[in-house]
């Protein structure tokens, strides 16, 4: 019998009714989770299909024992799709665990660790995506932890230096205002000092925040580095004099670097003074200036000095905020004070805001550190 639209109409009654009644009796399993709902779905296609195909052949009066063979046949197919629906929403309850249990330790603040298991590829890629994700949380949390740490080492150490330099001009105003001062010339000179070094202080501060603001001069120029060198090393002879510090200076290859003149010319100051204040008296500190190896195309200055070095457990926080190893508090020299510990985290802001880098290793006897910032092009 030819299939007409009055038997298309009951087959699509019959595929409705299949349909529906699975897809409302699976209600209750839908609802409980994904595996559910993607069961019930495959199963409520499934007997969509067979009721229109039962649907047709009953329009159709199909004799009996083609009845008996296409129940046996949508009995297997029904059965073949049910197990392929149960494998399929297992499969996709694996992949949700994997999921929760990604988000889990995030939420604990942990980077997801790789278990080997195999996902489906969307979710593979979401998993990913969750890891680095959690990944950048955590070098974030890093990153704050380390500037809080930091934060509450310079306002202690601030607090320290400010406290010792007014107290002395409190005592020292004191004894001027009572008469009681046999050389009133020497309290004049030591209150200039002090002043002086919370002027500075207050400098450094201020300059830092400028750094971190990201807020550094744009006025760029190509710069001699050996010139610049030269003149550091000269403003800061005096002070290597005083300490009983030789300070040296050389030239391997001359090169031009593009920046600002008075910012670099403060971040290597910084560096040299560092280098004498912590090296011995009778020590010595070099200066060389060059163009690196490796990588090549980097104009270079390399400080040695002869502080006795750094222990190993302090040499990463050298250039932190407000960093000063126990070296910092007693200079070699004895007429020298520690600053607040602001100077060479000065100087790495200003470095790597002109694209340069600066590290700091052991030597024998002492320490090396080295600024490269790259060659202006010609």
């Amino acid at each position: 019998m030819n299939l007409t639209w009055s038997n298309l109409g009951a087959a699509l009654l019959w595929s409705a009714v299949g349909g529906l009644g699975v897809w409302f009796l699976l209600l209750p399993v839908r609802r409980r989770s994904l595996t559910g709902l993607l069961t019930s779905l495959v199963l409520t296609g499934a007997a969509a299909s067979m009721g229109a195909l039962w649907g047709a052949i009953h329009a159709m009066l199909v004799p009996w024992w083609d009845w008996k063979t296409m129940i046996a046949l949508t009995a297997f197919s029904g059965a073949v799709t049910g197990i392929a629906a149960f494998a399929a929403a297992r499969r996709l309850g694996k992949d949700a665990a994997a999921l929760r249990r990604a988000v889990a330790e995030i939420g604990e603040g942990r980077v997801p660790a790789p278990d080997g298991r195999r996902l489906t590829a969307e979710v593979e890629r979401v998993r990913q995506e969750l890891r680095a994700t959690a990944a950048a949380l955590t070098a974030t949390r890093e990153r704050e932890r380390a500037l809080e740490t930091a934060r509450r080492e310079l306002v202690s150490w601030v607090s320290h230096d400010l406290r010792t330099p007014l107290a002395g001009l409190r005592a020292m105003s004191e004894a001027l205002e009572d008469g009681v001062v046999d050389d009133p010339e020497l309290y004049y000179k030591q209150i200039g000092a002090s002043v002086e070094r919370l002027n500075q202080m207050v400098e450094d501060l201020f300059d830092l925040s400028r750094i971190q603001a990201g807020v550094v001069s744009r006025d760029l120029e190509s710069i001699s580095l050996d010139d610049l060198v030269s003149d550091c090393l000269a403003a800061l002879e005096p002070l290597a004099a005083a300490q009983g510090v030789r300070l040296t200076g050389s030239v391997d290859g001359t090169a031009a670097v593009t920046g600002n003149g008075p910012e670099l010319n403060r971040a290597l100051t910084n560096l040299v003074a560092n280098a004498i204040r912590h090296t011995r008296a009778e020590g010595n500190v070099d200066v060389r200036v060059g163009i690196s190896a490796d990588p090549a195309s980097l104009a270079e200055v390399v400080v040695s000095d002869e502080c006795g070095g750094i222990p190993e457990a302090h040499l990463h926080r050298v250039f932190d905020v407000g960093f000063r190893g126990e070296a910092a508090r007693t200079p070699h020299s004895p007429g020298s004070t520690g600053g607040a510990g602001l100077g060479l985290a000065i100087t790495r802001g200003i470095v790597e805001a002109h694209s340069g880098t600066v590290d700091v290793e052991n030597r024998p006897g002492g320490c090396r550190f080295r600024v490269r910032l790259p060659v202006s092009a010609p």
